[in-house]
């Protein structure tokens, strides 16, 4: 690859588009040699990607379906109220803005809608598993707001609602995030709810991570306790890479606007073609079946990983990942996820409760079935793909990394031999 780069460099304007391809087909020869097993990582289905044309990438869009800003906009106008549509079917929402270009601009939308600068809000911190834009100071809901963090229990890695209930009380926050990006358990919203009742808070409930799971029914949602949900389209949902917010009907033209014009501006129509699409499928009963296999794999990958001596954060999962203490190995978490790229397993590195490291050097690895699922993957697959990891990890040398490297792509090529081929099969075989 490095030297691809450096014979790109030397290329005239008039090859810009050649240089181009070559590394697009890089990027696609990547993708079908390696197991992908990061949590966040999934794969658009045939049907997705043929939604997002590129001629809907020519239409200028500004401001809220019949209220645009410019002519031409009936086709945008109508993708935007099917999203829409589909979105408050699917997760039982009296109002979607289907807008926002990630979930974190989800999460700085909500945060705008309900809050004024300096205000308080809660949020799991990062170190416990909380996503960098509600559980910390770098985000800029961080600079914006007062964000007091609350943890995990120490012993046993888990949330304790009685702790967040008493820095509720002694904070007073206006909001309440709620939400992970690597808590490997399942949350109390009935016990959130009523903490947030009792501080007089807005309880936001970011499901970015687990909002596939959530519409297919998988796991329980929050649809009947939060004041607004938040969700990525991309991760277990399957889609393209934007957001949503999905609130009560009170708080929908404070979330409107905070979107459009507060915090970012036009939309993307191809991408919001692709997230229509994207919930169309997840109403579907084929993509409720793909996210209880999801579900089925996570945890047949963490009893795997356990059952080789591999130290799991609560000891095992509920949801679509899984995060490996990694201490008694003496590796940290960038090392990890470096070693197993090498032979070809993809996941990241990832800071566990009370991490003793800094976040770009954390104890832990995450790991995740959402893609893997979408390719055809089943338990079987997972027990391999445990086995390799353990190795890989346990073991040291070029020698290791060379036979893994072997074994993936055995098993890889079980499943296909390209992307293309991958999204248009195994996934229409879920489907």
């Amino acid at each position: 690859m490095g030297e691809s780069l450096a014979a790109i460099e030397t290329l005239s304007e008039s090859d810009v588009d050649a240089a181009t391809a070559r590394l697009i087909d890089a990027e696609l020869a990547r993708q079908s040699s390696t197991i992908n097993l990061i949590a966040a990582a999934n794969q658009l289905s045939p049907a997705v990607s043929a939604a997002m044309h590129p001629a809907l990438e020519s239409i200028h869009c500004e401001g809220y379906p019949g209220r645009r800003y410019h002519e031409g906009q009936e086709v945008a106008d109508a993708l935007e109220r099917l999203a829409i549509e589909r979105a408050r079917r699917l997760f039982g929402a009296e109002h979607a803005n289907v807008q926002p270009y990630r979930g974190t601009m989800a999460n700085l939308g909500a945060a705008v809608a309900v809050l004024e600068p300096g205000d308080t809000l809660l949020g799991l911190e990062t170190a416990s598993g909380g996503h960098y834009s509600t559980g910390g100071s770098l985000h800029l809901i961080g600079r914006m707001f007062r964000v007091v963090p609350y943890q995990v229990a120490a012993d046993t890695g888990e949330l304790d609602y009685d702790a967040i209930a008493a820095i509720a009380r002694a904070e007073r926050p206006r909001a309440i995030f709620c939400g992970d990006t690597s808590y490997p358990r399942l949350w109390d919203y009935a016990a959130l709810r009523a903490i947030a009742d009792a501080s007089g808070a807005v309880l936001i409930a970011d499901i970015s991570q687990s909002a596939g799971l959530v519409a297919g029914g998988a796991i329980p949602g929050p649809a009947a306790h939060a004041d607004i949900m938040t969700a990525a389209t991309y991760k277990t949902l399957r889609g393209p890479r934007a957001g949503l917010i999905l609130a009560k009907e009170r708080y929908a033209k404070a979330v409107d606007r905070a979107i459009y014009p507060i915090c970012q501006g036009g939309t993307n129509v191809r991408v919001l073609a692709g997230v229509a699409a994207a919930l169309g499928e997840a109403l579907t009963e084929g993509f409720r079946a793909y996210t209880r296999r999801v579900l089925e794999n996570s945890r047949s990958l963490a009893d795997e990983l356990a059952f080789r001596g591999l130290d799991l954060v609560t000891g095992g999962t509920q949801n679509h990942a899984c995060l490996i203490d990694l201490r008694r190995l003496g590796l940290t978490g960038d090392t990890a996820a470096r070693r197993l790229a090498t032979a070809g397993i993809l996941s990241n590195g990832n800071q566990i409760p009370n991490d003793p490291n800094p976040p770009r050097r954390p104890s832990g690895l995450r790991l995740g079935t959402p893609a893997v699922t979408s390719l055809g993957m089943t338990p079987t697959e997972m027990a391999r793909i445990a086995e390799l990891i353990a190795q890989v990890l346990t073991e040291e040398g070029p020698r290791v990394v060379d036979e893994v490297r072997l074994r993936v792509a055995e098993i890889r090529c079980a499943f296909g031999r390209s992307a293309d081929e991958l999204s248009g099969v195994a996934v229409e075989g879920l489907l």
